[in-house]
């Protein structure tokens, strides 16, 4: 069985590109830089159903994303999180945060009603995902 993604994150997320292992999704709630790294595996609902090679993969995968995001939305604090109780598949959320955002300095779950983003905003997000030339990332196709 190939890769699905699962219709949570079909439905939440817009394709930024990928790496050798992630897929990397933009939430579309434009109140926070947040985004998600989905391996590309089948039947995974928790990062210890990696592989050693493949966890390896991953974190050098998140580590060089979160670098370039921090970098590109000159953030203050990063939050990383892999939580998934509300969708099963495997996805860790890296988000961009300030000292000023609504839900500092708590996390953003339910503090907001999701802002969709407009293409605009959609576009500027992938403009400053280029500019930061993320090691590894391949733009995702418009």
């Amino acid at each position: 069985m190939p890769f699905e993604l699962h219709p949570d994150l079909k439905r939440d997320g817009i394709s930024m590109g990928e790496f050798p292992l992630c897929l990397v999704l933009l939430i579309n709630d434009s109140n926070y830089p947040w985004f998600v790294l989905v391996p590309q595996l089948e039947n995974l609902r928790e990062l210890t159903d990696l592989t050693d090679e493949e966890h390896q993969t991953f974190w050098a995968e998140s580590r060089a994303f979160s670098a370039g995001i921090m970098q590109a939305f000159s953030g203050e604090k990063l939050n990383v999180a892999a939580l998934g109780n509300m969708t099963p598949q495997l996805h860790v959320h890296h988000v961009v945060r300030y000292s000023k955002d609504a839900a500092w300095p708590g996390p953003i779950w339910g503090k907001l009603p999701l802002k969709p983003y407009d293409q605009a905003g959609v576009d500027r997000v992938r403009e400053k995902l280029s500019a930061a030339k993320i090691a590894g990332l391949v733009d995702a196709e418009n």
